[in-house]
């Protein structure tokens, strides 16, 4: 199967004034909108599937109007790394909360819209007491969480306090999109992710969460399942990889470009935990798609050492930034909480991150855009409080901060 991406926003860029078009452009109203594109506003990208063979493939990628076309191919969840030393009742519940600087921000996330794309969520978990939850089943198991993994990554984007414990980081988000993308087995397919990145952007999410990777090894095996010699499906994987990644940076752009009009979306995803610095500390691995397409801000993980914050020895390297992924406490499936370990788990912290950073551009009078917002997240990380010894490249930008009470 398929996946094709069709750009029908392209006579609208062609139409509308440059000065329009930059997501770091200054807001414009609805009128003037209307004004500068003739008084239409841009269709969103649309995605179908279909069955096609090689003069099909052919003749789709011909046609003007087609942005992308992949192979869809299976994707994972980042599966969370136990370490021998981390125990629950040992964990401090909130040192991510606290080395972000969100117990200190005036900031709450009030008034953002965040999606998580996963494995579902527990509804009825008390840390989301008080979120309207709007939910998509693209995995076609039920929205209901059986594993655990996006239950765990909600909580920590905008859980409330469980058991007098804070686990969220933007505990004011009262309006959260679940898109449940992988199954409970924690496996899925890249046209469920591309729909559901689609969905989320439709229903105007201005920061998307998500903990997982496309899996390669599972194309090379569904391809020698189909009949192909393994030479020959490791090579059509190999293919199949670089057409999704291809479609992911053009879904990316086309959203951006949608950003001149509904402000955009931050997208956020796990660098991936690959690396086995354990092992040997040559054993790195660069961050993994979809953290590795443009636009997307790569989270790697951090961990407390005796000389701060250091990179966890399974963050893959070359992240945007870094969040704490070490020890973290969240929400669990049935109630209570639970401890994991991944970049998984940093990457929730930056997605609840970004909502504070939304609501703070706001409050300052700035444009409220995903450009700012992404800039700004940016610019405010700090290598401070991190193990000097960490490599630049591991860390990225460094660990990400919350808005302080003074946003100028």
């Amino acid at each position: 199967m398929f996946i094709i991406l069709r750009d029908d926003n392209a006579p609208f860029r062609s139409r509308a004034p440059r000065s329009a078009l930059p997501l770091g452009a200054p807001a414009m109203s609805s009128g003037a909108l209307e004004s500068a594109i003739s008084g239409a506003v841009p269709p969103a990208p649309s995605l179908e599937t279909a069955d096609l063979s090689a003069r099909d493939m052919r003749d789709v990628s011909r046609d003007p109007a087609i942005a992308a076309v992949a192979r869809a191919m299976p994707t994972r969840l980042i599966e969370p790394e136990p370490l021998d030393d981390v125990r629950t009742e040992d964990a401090e519940p909130a040192w991510g909360i606290a080395a972000t600087g969100a117990d200190a921000s005036p900031f709450t996330g009030a008034g953002v819209r965040v999606a998580v794309l996963d494995t579902g969520i527990d509804s009825d978990h008390p840390a989301f007491e008080g979120v309207t939850l709007t939910t998509r089943d693209f995995a076609g198991s039920g929205i209901e969480d059986a594993n655990g993994h996006g239950t765990h990554c909600a909580g920590t984007v905008f859980g409330r306090d469980v058991e007098g414990t804070r686990i969220g980081v933007a505990r004011g988000v009262t309006d959260a999109l679940i898109g449940k993308v992988l199954a409970d087995d924690g496996r899925g397919s890249s046209d469920m992710l591309f729909q559901a990145m689609k969905w989320a952007s439709d229903r105007q999410a201005q920061v998307i969460s998500m903990s997982l990777g496309f899996d390669f090894p599972g194309l090379v095996e569904q391809l020698q399942e189909q009949g192909w010699p393994p030479l020959l499906a490791g090579s059509a994987a190999l293919e199949g990889y670089r057409m999704n990644l291809r479609m992911f940076d053009a879904l990316m752009d086309m959203l951006r470009a949608q950003a001149a009009f509904s402000g955009g979306t931050v997208v956020c995803a796990a660098s991936g935990n690959e690396s086995r610095r354990t092992v040997d500390p040559q054993f790195e691995v660069s961050a993994s798609v979809p953290a590795a397409a443009l636009g997307v801000v790569s989270v790697g993980a951090l961990g407390q050492g005796e000389a701060g914050f250091g990179i966890a020895p399974f963050s893959n390297t070359n992240p945007t930034l870094s969040a704490p992924g070490v020890n973290v406490i969240s929400a669990a499936t049935g109630g209570g909480l639970r401890a994991l370990n991944g970049t998984s788990m940093a990457c929730p912290h930056a997605a609840g991150i970004a909502a504070l950073w939304w609501e703070a551009q706001r409050a300052s009078g700035s444009p409220a855009t995903a450009e700012a917002v992404r800039a700004r997240l940016l610019a405010t990380c700090t290598a401070a409080g991190i193990d000097p010894a960490t490599d630049a490249l591991d860390r990225g930008q460094g660990l990400v901060q919350a808005p302080a009470p003074a946003v100028g």
